[in-house]
């Protein structure tokens, strides 16, 4: 018996965007009533969520997570059985050029959507209030960064965060574990892997050297590419999430990942090699592949121990690296309706103003 008895009601925040997106799918898919809440920045995309308009049971309200007044009336209308906290700025060299938002958003956004969670559990009545959970969706980045020789990161691991972004995401993970040791509430903390699949933000690493590679641009590298990141599918991601949220134990934290450590570079050569065959342009793509300065405080090597999820709740990932690689391929091929739009809204001929995002 799964958390929830139907009709189920979750809130997710940052519906909109890449995870957050396959996460309603997910839920609704399962038949859950799902509000979507996202501020629509400049990462989310009303796209990713079309084909849920109109679908039974799913909402969408366009709102910030620093907006009490805001969140707390969502709350009170559409009084959901949980809370799934996505909403976050993600991008490291974003949070290097600037933190203010990530610290806004991913601090001071997660401290105002506790507060509502628990004001309005507080306000349930029996079954209901002991059933409310509050998850919140963090990284593998808020450990730091592993040798080459180093075990992966496991849920006891010290936080050691190295960039504005992951500092941001930890402040919130130990926010949302005081609020429930202080409150009560109960909250679980996921912290995952790279994600990649289809609908990410073209400034990610798979997206962009897809998209860059479609137009014959330099596909830029940090350093020599030797970062090691572990790769987890974005449903295999939303899998684990619903996972978490209907049999996890309150109060814990759960790592997500496929035990897929990559070097940067061999992804990038992978995914040169896939559009090689799917869209061959006479010489192969790899040629197009610029090294680049590194960017400040890089970590080395990212890899996540699963053990905990896979154990109490029986979750494995379905999809293999070099399948999802393709099939993520395929879809920005087959999807520039999509992705045209955001990469001319954001970029604006600029490319962002920032360092090349060649690196997760």
């Amino acid at each position: 018996m799964t958390l929830f008895e139907p009709p189920r009601r979750v809130l997710v925040t940052g519906g909109a965007g890449f995870i957050g997106s396959a996460v309603c799918r997910r839920l609704a898919a399962g038949g859950a009533a799902v509000l979507n809440v996202d501020s629509l920045t400049y990462a989310g995309h009303p796209g990713s969520v079309a084909d849920l308009e109109g679908a039974p049971g799913y909402l969408f309200a366009r709102a910030d997570i620093r907006d009490r007044a805001a969140v707390a009336a969502l709350m009170a209308s559409f009084r959901p059985a949980a809370v799934v906290n996505l909403a976050a700025e993600t991008h490291v060299d974003r949070s290097i050029m600037n933190a203010d938002a990530f610290v806004t958003t991913n601090v001071v956004g997660v401290q105002i959507l506790l507060d509502c969670a628990r004001a309005h559990r507080d306000g349930l009545n029996g079954e209901e209030r002991d059933r409310f959970r509050f998850l919140q969706v963090s990284t593998d980045e808020v450990y730091g960064s592993l040798t080459p020789t180093e075990a992966a990161f496991v849920e006891t691991r010290a936080y050691d965060p190295s960039s504005p972004y992951a500092a941001s995401k930890a402040a919130a993970d130990h926010l949302v574990l005081a609020w429930a040791r202080t409150y009560g509430l109960p909250t679980l903390v996921s912290n995952c892997s790279n994600n990649y699949g289809p609908r990410q933000f073209p400034e990610k690493l798979i997206p962009l050297m897809i998209l860059e590679a479609l137009h014959g641009r330099p596909l830029p590298v940090y350093g020599a590419g030797t970062q090691v990141r572990d790769w987890l599918h974005v449903e295999d991601h939303a899998e684990a999430l619903e996972a978490i949220l209907t049999r996890g134990r309150t109060g814990e934290k759960y790592n997500v990942g496929a035990r897929c450590e990559r070097r940067n570079i061999d992804v990038v050569r992978a995914i040169c090699a896939i559009l090689d065959r799917l869209r061959p342009h006479g010489a192969p793509h790899e040629r197009l592949i610029a090294f680049v300065t590194d960017r400040p405080g890089h970590d080395a090597r990212y890899a996540i121990d699963p053990g905990k999820l896979e154990a109490e709740l029986g979750w494995r990932p379905r999809k293999s690296f070099e399948a999802g690689l393709e099939e993520t391929a395929r879809w920005y091929l087959d999807n520039e309706s999509w992705w045209r739009p955001l990469r001319e809204r954001v970029y604006r001929g600029e490319r962002l103003g920032l360092v090349p995002a060649a690196a997760p």
